[in-house]
This record gives C-alpha cells, structure tokens and sequence, in this order.
C-alpha cells in the first residue's frame, strides 16, 4: 500500500524554521521530521511513498535526488565523471515527489496525486506529526470497519496548564500540560480511493469532503491512546528534539 504524505503547507506558525525550508524538512536529531516519518511506516514494511509538494518543493527535491551519496561514503572520479558508491543506506525507499502548488489546499493536493496511486487504498498523513501509532493494527480496524476513511484519533498535550474547581472556585487541582481526554485528528489515515470522489475542487480535506463522508457514515477513528506529537510551534521544535537527544523519542521504533 503507498503512503502519501501532505508536504506543501508553509508553516506559518514556525516561522523561525520555515523561512528557508519547508516544515517537514525541519530537523529533529539532524534528520527531517519527514524521515521520521518515513521511517515509522518502512518499519511496517511499507516503502513506497508520495509526497505532495508546495512551499519551497525544492529543498526536498534537493534531499532525496542527493539522498544515496550524502548517506553514504563515494569515490568521484572527475575524468571520467564517475561516482562509486561504498556502502548502502539502508532505505529501501521508492518517493514520487509531485508538485502539488505553493497555495492548493490539502483535498485538492490529494486529486492531484491521484494518477499516482496504484490499488483501491492508500495512507495519508501529515508532514508534521509523529507517533508510535501501530500501522498493521490501524490497517486492520480500517478493514474491519468496512468504512471509507479511517483517520487516528490521538490525545493532544494540552499548551496550558488546566485547572478543576468546585462550584466556589476553589482549586480541586492543578495539572501543568496534561495529556487532554477528547480525541483529535492526528493524521495516519487508511482511505478507500472511491473517497476521493467526496471532493470538489479547490477544499480543505478536514472539511466538506470529510464532514460528506462523515454525513454518509463512511468515516472511522482509530484511537491511539499512545505516543503522537506534531511540530506546529518552535515551542514543539525544541520539544521533540529534547526528546530525541533524551533517548525518550517515543516514535522511534525502528
């Protein structure tokens, strides 16, 4: 099954990163939050991914056409416009980068790709967001629901601190960015390619395509009570890298 995966926004909200490179190209440990990406769902063994591009499509143009010599050690032979290669990476990765525009929005992103995708399902996520989420266990429930999309429900850390009161005001307790309770999209979708027949031009996928689905009882939510963390802020930028240089980076299961 491919992956595709939403890279083309611009990452307004982190600006201190994106001036320069797109959000999924921002480094967590020295590698691309989009690496990490890729890495979770090739864990699983699924290997064959498309990226839809926009902002600044370049730099990860750049990254993967470069990919294999900068991890790996070579030899140029200038005379002979040669370049041998040492050793391998160990990805065995096949990416179709396609150019998607600087200012579609994400249901239209998906129309685009769509000559691309081979088979009656595909995964979706975004390029801004890591889990532990099980990809076998979420293919499994989509198959079982017998639904057209199925999207992860995960628990977002909440920004503020919360606080549980009595009728009075008096403090019952204080909790410093507890893990909320309610479910959030988190991305990590399994989608039926008939569902990309829900949208009509140039709309957000999370809207009238999703809210038709929904309407029609064709959606699903998988819940992962685990690990998920986008980087949507600096604030989370320094968060997830924390965790990375830590040995607590819960995503990485490889």
């Amino acid at each position: 099954m491919q992956v595709v995966i939403l890279c083309g926004g611009k990452g307004t909200r982190i600006r201190e990163e994106t001036e320069h490179k797109p959000k999924p190209m921002i480094k967590i440990g020295g590698k691309p939050i989009l690496w990490h990406i890729m890495k979770q769902y090739s864990h699983y063994g699924f290997n064959d991914f498309i990226l839809c591009l926009g902002y600044k499509q370049h730099v990860i143009k750049e990254y993967f056409l470069e990919y294999a010599h900068m991890n790996s050690n070579f030899t140029v032979n200038l005379s002979q416009r040669e370049v041998m290669t040492h050793d391998s990476h160990p990805e065995n990765w096949k990416v179709t980068l396609v150019d998607t525009g600087e200012n579609t929005k994400k249901g239209k992103r998906l129309t685009m790709i769509e000559p691309y995708l081979v088979g009656e399902k595909f995964m979706l996520t975004y390029g801004d967001g890591v889990s532990n989420v099980n990809i076998n266990d979420l293919i499994n429930f989509h198959d079982s629901q017998k639904k057209k999309v199925t999207f992860t429900g995960v628990h977002p850390i909440s920004r503020f601190g919360t606080v549980d009161c009595d009728e009075h005001g008096n403090i019952r307790s204080w909790s410093e960015k507890k893990q909320l309770e309610a479910y959030v999209n988190g991305g990590f979708f399994v989608i039926n390619r008939d569902a990309l027949d829900c949208i009509d031009g140039d709309c957000e996928w999370e809207e009238e395509p999703l809210q038709k689905i929904a309407n029609e009882g064709n959606l699903a939510m998988y819940k992962h009570n685990g690990f998920w963390h986008c980087m949507d802020t600096f604030r989370d930028y320094k968060i997830l890298n924390k965790l990375w240089d830590d040995n607590q980076a819960q995503w990485k299961i490889w």
